[in-house]
């Protein structure tokens, strides 16, 4: 059964709905700060894995509308961006940067050493490791023919894929806790600003106010913000570097906030007016949400049993990895303070899911305790500029 384009994304907001009313319901999601994108699109997923193993029906989702709502949200992320912030995130992008560099290393170990204990070429470790988990699906299928033909690793593709499953849904089920977690054993306070990234504080969910001009005007300027960001992604394809799409957009959204407050101080004018856009910006992008459900909804659970033992003893350890490694070294590197607690729930994301994963995993935080504008500034830049390249050296590396 196949759910075309139009009715896959009607569901993703349906089951959007669905995750919002269950975490407004219970006060345990909440406290824990789980993704509402989690709650639904995992709904989803459970769906169509009974409908396979109970019906013999397979159900698959075109989901092409996911990728333009993650170029939104970056370019909402940038634009929402202060430059004046962007001089102290220099010492945390450094601290992080290096932090999510040495944890590939320790990531691609122990997938090694978990293949070789199954008897296994340990380089189909590296499947289970910074390929799948934090280089994401594109860098799994990037590297999967290299691995069959060149190496031999019959099932690695497979091998990659599932992993990247489950770390996806673990990476967003980790996140909430571990800032909570974190918040309760330090006493951090809260910043408590209303005026978050994206979206709004749960308690103010129903209360939000929206300027008509203010969002056909926050609309205009995310249009301008994705045009400018293809136009830098077409002239990075002529180098050498290689950079998600992403990238350019959350660059071009940074750029023209530059201009504007260069040319508006006072944030206030005819086509620029950021007092009454913002609240427009912070709408639009919390449809990430739409996306990770969509991601979510598209699961395959039941190809996971080809491989279950071997992915299953892998994922056990490098989920308890991902947290030993946040709890004991993240934290204190990245400060002991509200901001680093912040970007601990994304490290689980950058670490095992994807950036959207990590994002997501920041906004559920934020949206129970206040902004941490400093954690929405590092954390993607060190997934856009850091991850991609650091991953792809780190791979060949120890590929050999």
């Amino acid at each position: 059964m196949k759910i075309d384009a139009f009715h896959g994304f009607t569901l993703a907001i349906l089951l959007l709905f669905v995750g919002k009313g269950l975490v407004a319901r219970s006060g345990i999601l909440r406290r824990y700060s789980i993704p509402e994108s989690l709650v639904g699109g995992l709904a989803c997923a459970l769906v169509v894995f009974l409908l396979y193993y109970g019906m013999g029906i397979v159900v698959s989702f075109d989901l092409e509308a996911r990728d333009a709502l993650l170029l939104y949200f970056f370019a909402a992320i940038g634009l929402s961006t202060d430059a004046r912030t962007l001089r102290h995130g220099g010492r945390p992008l450094l601290i992080l940067s290096g932090l999510a560099i040495g944890f590939m290393v320790l990531q691609n170990l122990a997938g090694m050493e978990t293949a070789r204990a199954f008897g296994l070429d340990p380089r189909a470790g590296l499947m289970v490791g910074s390929i799948s988990l934090t280089g994401g699906v594109g860098t799994t299928l990037a590297w999967s023919d290299y691995f069959v033909e060149t190496l031999g690793i019959a099932q690695a593709q497979e091998l990659g894929l599932a992993a990247n499953m489950i770390g996806l849904i673990a990476a967003c089920t980790i996140g909430g806790p571990i800032a909570s977690l974190l918040m309760r054993r330090h006493r951090l306070r809260a910043s408590g600003d209303s005026a978050l990234e994206i979206g709004t504080l749960h308690s103010d969910e129903q209360h939000a106010r929206l300027d008509y001009y203010g969002l056909l005007l926050a609309l205009l300027w995310l249009n301008f913000a994705l045009m400018l960001g293809y136009g830098i992604n077409a002239l990075v394809a002529r180098t050498a570097v290689t950079l998600p799409a992403f990238v350019g957009c959350l660059l071009a959204g940074i750029l023209l906030r530059m201009a504007a407050d260069w040319m508006r101080p006072s944030g206030r004018g005819r086509l620029w007016n950021w007092p009454s856009m913002q609240p427009g910006i912070a709408l639009v992008s919390d449809m990430l949400g739409l996306f990770l459900t969509m991601a979510l909804m598209g699961l395959r659970l039941w190809e996971l049993q080809p491989v279950l033992a071997f992915i299953t003893a892998a994922m056990l350890v490098q989920i308890a990895l991902v947290i030993a490694f946040v709890l004991l070294i993240v934290f204190r590197a990245m400060g002991k303070d509200y901001q680093a607690a912040v970007v601990c729930a994304g490290f689980g994301g950058i670490a095992l899911g994807s950036t959207a994963t990590a994002i997501a995993n920041m906004t559920a935080v934020t949206r129970e305790h206040g902004a941490a504008r400093e954690a929405f500034i590092v954390v993607p830049l060190v997934c856009g500029f850091v991850i991609d390249i650091a991953n792809a050296l780190v791979i060949s590396l120890m590929a050999g």
